[in-house]
């Protein structure tokens, strides 16, 4: 890549999330290690953020559907670090730019219809070029894939065995802001959702025999889990992040790396005894009277009008006291088994996700001479793009990400 004026534009920095990936940056960085600059399409407001961080930074003004401006910013910038969702009606033409200018790419959409239209229409190029465009970098879906990732990694290196599947535990707290809300209604309004049902939407390939299937389905029911020793449920988030995790998979086999025969991989909500039963059932039926209220326009737009709206989210104190924990479980070929956990303070769907995504971003920056595949490119995965460099620099920005082998009895 021929240098550039910048190494990271945090594009979309006026939004809710935006706002706090400049800030973000601001404490996280140092004077001299990064030229970075934040963009969108409103100067006042990013001006405004600009001088409520109080930090010297260059400020860009595109508009998501202006396709020269964004041009003149994507290619003074070796990373791209996008915000402004729904990424289904304001991430073409920026993912496009990206492509064409060789820069690197991350953002936070869980919109898999869209990340599937990304993947059709760019993989084949950025792959030859070397560019790395990597979608899902927030809270969905970088502890599923990353911990998936990882788990494989171990269960190869330290017990030199093929992983069979990986299961995902997960519990948190914390809130929604406007923005997310705002893309998951949108995948309704366009009629995109029904894809999402596809367990492999986002595998390279359609073919996929019935038990690949059966075995891929999202759960829908709670079940007493042997493995963890309660209940568990069906997981909101878990039609994205499997897609994520399976693409992971399939690209690594297509790059003689696979992550073993017959891979599988599920998540779910955990919930703890004594009530974990009733719990599961109290939560899956919410889930499931949601879900039918936003498959009816009608519902869709009352819960629409009743909902955070685009550009606000939870308070600051329901976003320093949120949390997430997931617990991992690799199981071998052969039977051995690996535990993980990733769990960090802080809302999964604000500060989790802000440290994934600008971490994301400042591997790419900071650290491409150790990013996994050396010269490797195209519509990539958290884990197939970034691997155990974003594993490293979150540990080192205190979150947990542990895994270890389990011992036989």
């Amino acid at each position: 890549m021929t240098e550039r004026r910048y190494d990271i534009v945090l594009y979309g920095a006026t939004g809710f999330v935006g706002k706090q990936t400049v800030q973000y940056f601001s404490q996280h960085t140092r004077p001299g290690q990064l030229r970075w600059a934040i963009a969108g399409r409103n100067q006042q407001k990013l001006e405004s953020v600009k001088a409520q961080v109080g930090t010297e930074v260059d400020v860009l003004v595109a508009n998501s559907q202006n396709q020269a401006a964004l041009d003149k910013i994507v290619s003074q910038t070796r990373v791209i670090l996008n915000t402004a969702g729904p990424f289904a009606l304001y991430g073409d033409k920026i993912v496009d730019a990206c492509v064409r200018f060789k820069t690197h790419y991350v953002d936070i959409t869980g919109e898999t219809p869209w990340v599937k239209h990304l993947c059709d229409r760019y993989h084949e190029q950025a792959s030859s070029d070397g560019t790395r465009i990597i979608p899902c970098c927030g809270f969905d879906s970088v502890p599923s894939d990353l911990g998936a990732y990882l788990a494989v990694l171990h269960l190869r290196r330290e017990l030199g065995a093929p992983c069979q599947a990986v299961k995902a535990y997960f519990q948190m707290y914390g809130g929604f802001n406007g923005g997310t809300l705002a893309s998951g209604f949108n995948l309704y309004d366009s009629a995109q959702v029904s894809q999402v049902s596809n367990p492999f939407l986002l595998n390279p390939t359609s073919e996929h025999s019935r038990v690949e299937i059966e075995q891929s389905r999202d759960p829908a029911s709670p079940q007493y889990d042997a493995d963890v020793g309660t209940w568990v449920g069906p997981f909101f988030m878990s039609p994205v992040n499997t897609r994520v995790v399976r693409r992971s998979s399939a690209l690594s086999e297509q790059w003689q790396e696979p992550y073993g025969p017959g891979f599988t991989y599920q998540e779910y909500l955990k919930f703890n005894p004594p009530l974990a039963w009733l719990q599961a059932m109290g939560a899956t039926a919410g889930m499931a009277l949601f879900t039918g209220m936003v498959q009816q326009a009608p519902l869709r737009r009352l819960l629409q009008s009743r909902l955070p709206q685009p550009g606000s989210g939870p308070s600051e104190q329901t976003m320093k006291e949120g949390w997430f924990r997931c617990e991992l479980l690799g199981i071998a070929s052969n039977g051995r088994k690996v535990q993980g956990l990733i769990c960090d303070q802080g809302d999964p769907g604000n500060r989790a996700t802000v440290k994934f995504l600008c971490e994301s971003a400042l591997s790419l920056a900071l650290n491409t001479d150790k990013l996994p595949g050396g010269q490797r490119g195209g519509l990539l995965t958290p884990a197939t793009g970034l691997g155990g460099v974003l594993a490293e620099r979150l540990r080192q920005a205190g979150m947990t990400l542990e895994i270890s082998v389990v011992q036989a009895p």
